[in-house]
């Protein structure tokens, strides 16, 4: 399976520390960010990379090159910033079968093989990590609803009135069938091409969908602090309760 990571933000946010360089090159308990994607994607079973990059893309083409540990990397360029479902459609062309999609400022310890286990059951068309978040952030957030076996019925893009407090994180699989929904998508009223109204399509066209609620913790890293608090928890210098419920900002 290959996977999809994408990385072209400017990280306007992680001012100063995306001053010189892409939000995915900030270092994470002596890292990258995208160092930690790519070894999670890799224990995944990731048979090749698609780094979507944009901002400062050559600072991640000259770090990692044309392979990580081993695994092939392809480069694709979004020009310019519209959007998850916008960047994804850069590697249309790489892609024939189920893949997975991480977002390239999330850092993770949780069960994305899960995911990855029900997409591979052939039974759902994508599968995501989802998480429960207070119902006062949940309007930060893609919202899904979702039925009694845990399929998703609907998505929302930072909803005013949400209809759950159910979000979901920066860990998804699909199959090729998302890129004719992304496609199909229009601008949001942020002028972006979201990927919960891709994924929205899929739904209304009968697709199903699978939640998969996270067990662990991940966080986004949209600003400084998110980062000092995601190296805290994977250098275990957190208290194990903030560690278990503390959620990450929303990206950019």
């Amino acid at each position: 399976m290959k996977a999809v990571v994408l990385a072209a933000g400017e990280g306007t946010r992680l001012r100063p520390l995306t001053a010189d360089k892409p939000k995915g090159m900030v270092e994470v308990a002596g890292k990258p960010i995208l160092t930690h994607c790519f070894e999670q994607l890799i224990e995944l079973g990731a048979e090749e990379l698609l780094v979507v990059v944009g901002y400062k893309k050559q600072a991640i083409i000259n770090h990692f090159e044309d392979e990580f540990d081993g695994v092939p990397i392809t480069y694709t360029h979004q020009r310019e910033q519209k959007g998850l479902a916008h960047a994804l459609l850069t590697v249309e062309e790489d892609v024939d079968d189920d893949f997975m999609l991480m977002l390239g400022d999330n850092i993770f310890s949780a069960n994305l093989n899960d995911v990855v286990n029900r997409q591979q059951e052939e039974r759902a068309d994508a599968a995501f990590l989802v998480e429960e978040v207070p119902w006062e952030e949940a309007s930060r957030y893609g919202v899904c609803d979702t039925n009694k076996y845990g399929e998703i019925t609907e998505v929302i893009e930072k909803p005013d009135d949400p209809p759950s407090n159910l979000v979901m994180t920066g860990f998804y699989t699909f199959t090729p069938a998302i890129f004719h929904a992304c496609h199909l998508v229009q601008p949001s009223n942020r002028d972006e091409y979201e990927i919960s109204d891709a994924i929205d399509l899929l739904l209304h066209s009968g697709r199903t969908i699978d939640a998969i609620r996270m067990d662990g913790w991940r966080n986004d890293i949209g600003y400084p602090e998110d980062r000092d608090e995601a190296e805290q928890r994977l250098q275990g210098e957190v208290d194990p309760e903030l560690a278990a419920d503390a959620i990450g900002s929303d990206g950019d």
